[in-house]
């Protein structure tokens, strides 16, 4: 039960219940483990889709479970409570699968997202290069016809999923004099020849959530394409705007379940012949955690309201992007504060919370990317 059940329909309730005991019983047992081997969480993701979760984000019609924007983001922060990297491998098929509900026509879609909702397809969404990050205007990766089809030859670097992935939306370059309205966007497949993985990156958090440079050289046809020439600029921009209130989730997840430790942690750690709970110094720690937890879940559910109600988005979900994740990083912080030496140790989850957390304020925009579009519609 969460503060926000009043928000869900009873089917979702239902779902939620039974994502939260996935959650805990299969996905937070693995994560420290997962997070000491840095092997990819292919046997979580394929656990996961028995849930119906690798298609939470997708309409009926496409084989999705069709779920409010409310109870999507307590599903995504219920799985991030469990396992960061099982839920960052989770969010970038989401990059990918809406890039296709927003992006793609119909026969496109039908090809690959009931697949991709049942887990039997994985995606990624190659929009980072080494010279455009949080600005894709700069991208280089260019697309140009040949024969009935597109050769795109670039390079794409941080993209989550993408020496594993079935499916990369890859957004490139048509027309280079056009700015942002030259860019598109095609579907590149597992095999294609020309489609070159580089090594995975060696990450501090979110171990088991891999990303990968790509090296692309390759040719792909017409019907790869998603939509007009020039729309995927527009395109990338609303799929980040659902990413980043999916970030806010995740880090409001990981946030919970840093807080509960903290809390269980006070009540049973006797110190002086009292339980840390017992000091006022330590309670007002934790209400002030707990007040920015509270704070980064209804910035996060304002966003998804104003998601469900289809209104223009981009604000808020830029402020929950930012206030989340850095409320999320203190919070860890001081929960980690809380254990002393122990939270320092990898016998507890705090310093994998930690680690798993700082990333949030960096990927799908970083905080002074989430500021700058804030601030630009503040005084617009």
């Amino acid at each position: 039960m969460t503060d926000f059940d009043h928000l869900l329909g009873d089917e979702e309730r239902i779902f939620l219940d039974t994502l939260a005991r996935f959650s805990a019983e299969v996905l937070a047992p693995q994560a420290a483990a997962t997070d000491e081997s840095g092997a990819f969480v292919h046997a979580q993701l394929a656990a996961l889709a028995e849930t119906g979760m690798m298609g939470a984000n997708l309409p009926e019609r496409w084989g999705g479970a069709e779920i409010s924007a409310h109870a999507l983001f307590e599903a995504v922060a219920t799985v991030a409570g469990g396992c960061g990297s099982t839920v960052s491998a989770l969010t970038a098929h989401f990059l990918a699968t809406d890039s296709l509900l927003i992006g793609g026509d119909d026969a496109l879609r039908a090809r690959l997202l009931p697949a991709a909702a049942e887990g039997r397809l994985l995606g990624a969404f190659g929009l980072t290069e080494p010279n455009a990050g949080s600005d894709p205007a700069d991208m280089r990766t260019r697309a140009t016809r040949e024969g009935d089809g597109w050769r795109i030859k670039g390079r794409k670097c941080f993209i989550s999923n993408g020496g594993v992935a079935d499916f990369i939306v890859v957004y490139c370059v048509t027309d280079p004099a056009a700015g942002h309205r030259g860019i598109s966007a095609f579907v590149v497949e597992k095999g294609t020849p020309g489609l070159t993985p580089g090594r995975v990156e060696q990450t501090m958090g979110l171990r088991g959530g891999h990303v990968w440079e790509l090296d692309l050289d390759v040719l792909v046809p017409e019907a790869n394409r998603l939509g007009a020439e020039g729309t995927g600029f527009r395109t990338a921009m609303q799929v980040l705007d659902n990413g980043r209130v999916e970030v806010a989730a995740m880090a409001v997840g990981i946030a919970r379940a840093a807080l509960a430790a903290a809390r269980d942690w006070t009540k049973s750690r006797i110190i002086g012949g009292a339980p840390l709970a017992s000091r006022q110094g330590i309670q007002w720690m934790l209400a002030d955690m707990a007040t920015e937890l509270s704070a980064a879940e209804l910035l996060g559910h304002e966003a998804a309201r104003q998601r469900q109600a289809h209104q223009r988005f981009t604000t808020a979900a830029s402020k929950a992007k930012l206030f989340a994740t850095e409320a999320a990083g203190r919070i860890a912080d001081a929960a980690l504060q809380i254990h002393g030496g122990y939270g320092y140790t990898r016998d507890f989850p705090l310093e994998r919370h930690a680690r798993d957390l700082r990333i949030m304020r960096i990927y799908e925009g970083s905080s002074e990317i989430q500021r700058n579009i804030i601030a630009g519609r503040l005084l617009a």
